[in-house]
């Protein structure tokens, strides 16, 4: 496994880097289940990846450190025992003046945005998963963003992941729309 002690860092600082693809509950491997090309091709150019846990299996985040190896996740519910002693529960990183926090696991729908801003006090936004539902919402200069997930939907409408881009010292996320059909 690749950088782990970059992966058990508190906070990371990220310097001068334009796009960030954003992912969570990956749920890989599962039957004939793969990443969407999509996905595969925008992990690749971007220059690192936030993963908000549920990879499943140590291969996945091994996988995903082959094509961006700068990598900041941390561990969901589903995560086996190999990933839940190398990744943290949540994490906080820098990003051009910026403090985005992870977390996996947000809680209920009711009150979450400013659950999470108590909770890190800091940050400037939150990235997280475990509902499979994006979403995105801001509030007095906080925002909080799931990009959902790539592999299995639910209840949203479609598969998707998200981008994060610094432009100048604003966060900007953004959810990407994948296709059901495509798969790598």
């Amino acid at each position: 496994m690749a950088l782990p002690g970059k992966l058990l860092q508190k906070q990371s600082v990220l310097r001068s880097i334009a796009v960030i693809a954003v992912v969570s509950d990956t749920h890989l491997p599962r039957g004939t289940r793969r990443l969407p090309a999509r996905c595969f091709e925008l992990i690749a150019e971007a220059e690192a990846v936030i993963h908000a846990g549920d990879f499943m299996r140590q291969a996945v985040l091994e996988e995903i450190e082959a094509l961006c190896p700068t990598v900041y996740a941390v561990h969901g519910n589903v995560d086996e025992p190999a990933l839940r002693s190398v990744l943290p529960e949540s994490r906080e990183l820098l990003l051009g003046g910026r403090t985005v926090a992870v977390i996996h696991d947000a809680g209920p729908a009711r009150g979450r945005l400013s659950r999470l801003k108590a909770r890190f006090p800091q940050a400037d936004a939150v990235v997280f998963g475990h509902s499979h539902l994006p979403l995105h919402e801001r509030a007095d200069g906080f925002q909080i963003f799931n990009p959902g997930s790539p592999t299995e939907r639910r209840r949203a409408p479609q598969r998707s992941m998200g981008l994060l881009k610094a432009d100048g010292d604003e966060l900007v996320f953004e959810h990407v729309w994948l296709e059901e059909t495509e798969a790598r």
